[in-house]
């Protein structure tokens, strides 16, 4: 049968805490550190501290904690670093033969987040 490898550094494994949180409509694997883009938040700018308690799953190595379906009093916490949109996504609507035609075009907004802790 398969056997599950884990990594070593020297004589002790190595520990990566993680988490998982929903936010947006989406789910992010996060660690302390890690930058990633959301759906723009209302009402936050640049320079904001933020608090993730949508937390689905906490692992620190050893442990799992995983939630039903939120992990209670857990949270992760981050700053914005910056408040932008994405590139245009251009959307075409054209049927033949019959000359419809029309194209629209669509920016999403987004906050560049650094999670500074895991908390749970």
């Amino acid at each position: 049968m398969a056997e599950k490898k884990t990594k070593k550094t020297g004589d002790s494994q190595a520990t990566e805490s993680f988490a998982v949180i929903k936010t947006g409509g989406k789910q992010y694997k996060v660690k302390e550190g890690d930058t990633l883009n959301i759906e723009k938040i209302e009402g936050k700018a640049k320079g904001d501290k933020i608090s993730f308690d949508d937390v689905l799953l906490i692992d620190n190595g050893t442990t799992s904690k995983v939630g039903m379906p939120l992990v209670a009093g857990a949270t992760v916490d981050g700053e914005i670093l910056d408040a932008g949109r994405n590139q245009k996504v251009v959307v075409i609507h054209y049927k033949q033969k019959s000359r419809y035609y029309k194209k629209a075009g669509h920016r999403q907004h987004h906050l560049k987040v650094k999670i500074t802790g895991i908390k749970g």
